[in-house]
């Protein structure tokens, strides 16, 4: 008389468990791994330049489709945008003159918990698209003459 369930079949169920929750583990969204950004300026200290970079933290999943690809977009809406957001969204903005050398950022406390950390760059081109920075743990943002460049540290 064969048994219903044999070992054979809980072990399939087993690793069916087990495969389950591992997927569902694996499709919830990452989170931001950066600790740390600072900024450099590479412009002639002599120039007559002031620009200004947002670090955008976002917390909310559902804000990460609202945020616009463009820099143009993103400076022409900013204020609609982060008032819209409310809680789920954290902007850290610097304003870089003529004769910057460098600086780090006070980053808000739950950066951790962002899912996605993008960088903007008022001196970049209109249609420059942000930079994507969640997997980076320190981040460098170099502004020169044709706009920026973003490495980890």
């Amino acid at each position: 008389m064969s048994r219903p369930w044999s070992f054979g079949s809980s072990l399939l169920i087993s690793l069916c468990l087990l495969v389950g929750v591992s997927a569902t583990l694996s499709a919830a969204p990452a989170t931001s791994s950066v600790e740390s950004v600072s900024v450099r300026s590479r412009l002639d200290p002599n120039a007559i330049l002031i620009t200004e970079i947002d670090v955008v933290f976002v917390y909310d999943a559902a804000i990460i489709d609202q945020i616009p690809d463009t820099k143009k977009a993103w400076y022409g809406n900013k204020r609609n945008i982060t008032r819209k957001a409310g809680k789920g969204l954290d902007v850290v903005n610097l304003f870089i003159p003529q004769g910057f050398d460098s600086d780090r950022l006070s980053l808000p406390e739950r950066r951790g918990e962002a899912l996605q950390v993008m960088v903007f760059a008022y001196h970049d081109s209109a249609d420059a698209k942000p930079i994507d920075i969640t997997g980076l743990k320190n981040v460098l943002v170099e502004v020169d003459t044709f706009g920026i460049r973003v490495s980890a540290q």
